[in-house]
């Protein structure tokens, strides 16, 4: 059956509906705090640093939050870093300078981890091996559905005014309604293991590079896309649609390009993937001037193979290794993914500091450039996983708000956030990795 029984979709519309909400808080909030930076005269290179600070408290929320669900529980845990989160949406419109929004955008990061926590928690609780592959793949629409339309949220009033902030605020508030008020029980907590990223490298080399410059890139995406387009010209409605358009495609590319990275050589795909994303991007950096239409729909095209190379690394790393072991596979690939996130807005800022908006595109064409290199030069010394023995396509992206629980999806046959979702439709098998810390 290729849609959701009503009963699952009963049990989880409210969840969702939270999610669409807080994503539409999230989508908005990305992109204004870039706008109003430019506005306020703020140095790229500062700005950089500031949108890093969020992928700095995502990667403290990971750890943090499971041992605070563990302590009071997974609803008073969401309700609690809501209401923070609001507030610290509220702050940013009060102390508009680069060392407060550094720390509420990190504050900002931690309370979304958790907040993942326990939205994904609850939504494994509901899944079943014969529903999760469809629930994951509503999950990703909901997610990109409410960043993408949280662009146009920018138009409804001045950047500069106090007035998105607090429909910031308000949309994170609203948010936790559906997830309180929900009758579902609360999930059980599983544990949590680790596994060395020395011993993940030596089996899927390819997968742990290609998630860690996925990081990377999505990050310059989300967080220094809309100074980009800034101070390349566009007005606010510009912006919006320049951001809109690029989360969208990431909708429309995941089914085509994971079908075919499930028929072929995933290295080789993600190479393709990367040298035509790298062409893309080299023709948007030399020729900007290019019509407006023109220029949106390579940026689309541009962000619709791009945002597919995190699924097809996690796809590969998954190919390599047995299903049992993703519960500690995932936790590295979030430290990997999340370090690179913290490192892409800061290199892209000080690359444009130094060159101009061109940078921009320049970097994440490097970026892709590099990855195609790096895994045709992997293609050829090591033979493709059989056919037999691999996974179907991990429909998931990694979200500039999204954080892990990762033994929650993965412990039941997948979990992380919208990011480590791991695919859950292959039997467990022994596991063979070692997981000492």
């Amino acid at each position: 059956m290729f849609f959701l029984p009503l009963s699952v979709l009963f049990t989880v519309w409210p969840l969702f509906l939270g999610l669409a909400v807080l994503m539409l808080g999230a989508g908005l909030q990305g992109t204004l705090l870039g706008v109003r930076a430019t506005l306020e005269g703020f140095p790229t290179a500062t700005i950089g640093v500031v949108m890093s600070c969020y992928y700095v408290g995502y990667l403290v929320g990971t750890i943090a939050a499971p041992r605070l669900i563990r302590s009071v529980g997974h609803i008073r845990v969401f309700a609690a870093l809501a209401a923070v989160a609001s507030a610290a949406a509220v702050s940013q419109a009060v102390f508009v300078f680069p060392f407060a929004w550094g720390v509420t955008r990190l504050v900002s990061g931690l309370c979304f981890a958790g907040i993942y926590v326990v939205a994904e928690s609850s939504l494994n609780e509901r899944a079943t091996s014969a529903t999760r592959a469809r629930l994951l793949a509503l999950y990703m629409v909901v997610i990109y559905l409410g960043l993408g339309s949280g662009q146009f949220l920018l138009l409804l009033a001045d950047p500069r005014s106090p007035a998105p902030f607090m429909l910031i605020s308000a949309l994170i508030s609203l948010a936790m309604v559906p997830m309180v008020l929900s009758a579902q029980p609360a999930p059980a907590v599983a544990a949590r293991r680790s596994i060395r990223i020395r011993e993940l490298y030596r089996v899927a080399p390819v997968g742990l590079i290609t998630v860690t410059v996925a990081g990377l890139i999505t990050s310059v995406i989300f967080s220094i896309g809309p100074v980009y387009a800034r101070l390349n010209g566009l007005d606010t409605a510009g912006i919006a649609t320049f951001m809109a358009v690029s989360i969208f495609a990431g909708v429309v590319t995941q089914y085509p390009i994971g079908a075919l990275a499930d028929h072929m050589d995933r290295r080789i795909v993600i190479a393709a993937v990367c040298l035509v994303a790298a062409i893309v991007a080299s023709g948007l950096t030399v020729f900007p001037e290019i019509p407006r239409p023109l220029y949106l729909l390579l940026a689309a095209l541009f962000s619709g193979l791009v945002l597919t190379i995190y699924s097809l690394g996690l796809s590969h790393v998954n190919d390599r290794i047995e299903p049992g072991q993703m519960v500690a596979a995932s936790g590295a690939l979030l430290l990997l993914n999340g370090g690179g996130a913290i490192l892409g807005p800061m290199l892209a800022a000080r690359l444009m500091a130094a060159w101009g908006p061109a940078a921009y595109f320049g970097t994440l064409a490097s970026l892709n450039g590099a990855l195609a290199l790096y895994c045709l030069w992997r293609k050829v010394r090591r033979v493709a996983a059989p056919v037999a023995a691999r996974g179907p396509f991990i429909k998931v992206q990694p979200q500039p708000c999204a954080s892990v629980n990762d033994a929650q999806w993965l412990g039941a046959a997948g979990d992380a956030p919208p990011g480590t979702l791991a695919a859950a439709s292959r039997p467990p098998k022994d596991d063979g990795l070692s997981t000492t810390p």
